[in-house]
């Protein structure tokens, strides 16, 4: 019974070293993934993000745009802060000027990203056309190049049948001449 159930505890064992030894060789090969990452590409994947939050959430963007106005109109301090009331509605229409100009970039900024998203879409379908068209061309010519020279074999071969028949005929002919 020892013997059995050693040989199964080293085959778990085994199995358990061979699972570690993956992980190992994973976690590895994704270090190695990641040191050969510049800061470009951190940096393409952020602007991709967030090219992407903007489209699917653009109202939240423009809220969080203005709220980010109103934040900074708050913290910035301002020459009429500590005067009466009435510069605290000057502070408050300045802070409403802020924010409806952050949401304003906010979604002039979202509106740039999406044209310039469907600028590329069409560019990108554009070339795939013509990649189509060209292919489809090439296509086209090669078939007819190929059917061109299907019949001229054809046209070959059937003058070379008609050669070796009518030289055969004669050869027949001048055999049986002669034995005659």
């Amino acid at each position: 019974m020892n013997t059995a159930e050693n040989g199964h505890a080293n085959g778990t064992d085994n199995k358990e070293e061979q699972r570690r030894e993956e992980l190992r060789e994973k976690i590895a090969a994704g270090e190695a993934r990641l040191a050969e990452r510049s800061l470009g590409d951190y940096a393409r994947d952020a602007r991709d993000s967030a090219t992407g939050f903007v489209r699917e959430h653009p109202i939240a963007t423009v809220g969080a745009a203005l709220a980010i106005g109103v934040v900074l109109a708050a913290i910035i301090p301002g020459p009429g802060r500590r005067l009466s009331k009435r510069v605290g509605n000057e502070v408050s229409s300045r802070a409403s000027a802020l924010a409806a100009i952050a949401a304003e970039l906010g979604l002039a900024y979202g509106t740039s990203l999406m044209d310039a998203a469907s600028s590329a879409a069409r560019t990108g379908q554009d070339k795939l056309e013509d990649i189509g068209d060209s292919v489809g061309d090439s296509a086209r010519n090669l078939r007819r190049e190929a059917s061109h020279r299907a019949a001229k074999a054809g046209d070959s071969a059937a003058i070379l049948k008609r050669n070796v028949s009518r030289k055969a005929g004669r050869a027949a002919r001048d055999l049986r001449s002669r034995i005659s």
